[in-house]
């Protein structure tokens, strides 16, 4: 399958997805909030693809972090029916799709923030690679956390689904924590898959 046919069945099933997400969300302006990073992200990559092409691992793990934007968005984090059902069937503290999210968070963007730097600047593979990635990745989650307390500052109660803490008073400490583990689980994970991706370029 060439590359533009990868990306078309790619962009198909995020247009599907985001299609049912945009209908009758439990909160609009949560929605809105949540798929943010998707309105954001498809222009520029649309706009950097003659300039700098991703492996096909980077642009499939960027449709799984955009179907779960879509679906935390739909449902709001705290409310999605399948992370529900676990919370009650095994009497869990809270609805956990929100740690799905965050560890997306560090997981997806260490394998772009990797090869961004493999690619286009005099970083090789090594310690300070993987420690600058996991810096990166933790940055991200951490202005993410700022974001959320904008709107909440702003918005007051409204916000509550938007930061999705659930009562949790370290809810932002968690969040930046799983993020940095799933940037370390992605490269310790998928390296060796991506570098060999990288080499086919």
């Amino acid at each position: 399958m060439s590359n533009r046919r990868y990306l078309s069945v790619l962009f198909s099933c995020l247009g599907l997805v985001f299609a049912w997400s945009a209908i009758t969300p439990h909160n609009r302006l949560t929605w809105w909030l949540e798929i943010a990073p998707v309105l954001i992200a498809l222009p520029v990559l649309a706009f950097t693809y003659k300039y700098f092409e991703f492996t096909r691992l980077a642009y499939m793990l960027m449709l799984i972090h955009a179907v779960i934007l879509l679906v935390g968005g739909h449902y709001t984090y705290a409310e999605v029916p399948a992370f529900n059902w676990l919370r009650d069937t095994f009497e869990l503290s809270r609805n956990y799709y929100d740690r799905v999210g965050h560890f997306a968070q560090g997981f997806v963007p260490a394998i772009i923030a990797r090869e961004i730097l493999l690619r286009r600047s005099p970083l090789q593979k090594g310690k300070w690679l993987f420690f600058i990635v996991c810096c990166i990745c933790l940055s991200i989650s951490a202005v993410y956390e700022f974001i959320e307390w904008w709107v909440a500052v702003y918005e007051g109660g409204a916000a509550d689904a938007f930061l999705g803490a659930q009562g949790d008073v370290w809810d932002t400490q968690w969040d930046m924590f799983i993020a940095l583990i799933g940037a370390i689980f992605a490269q310790l994970m998928l390296a060796k898959m991506h570098d060999k991706q990288m080499q086919q370029l």
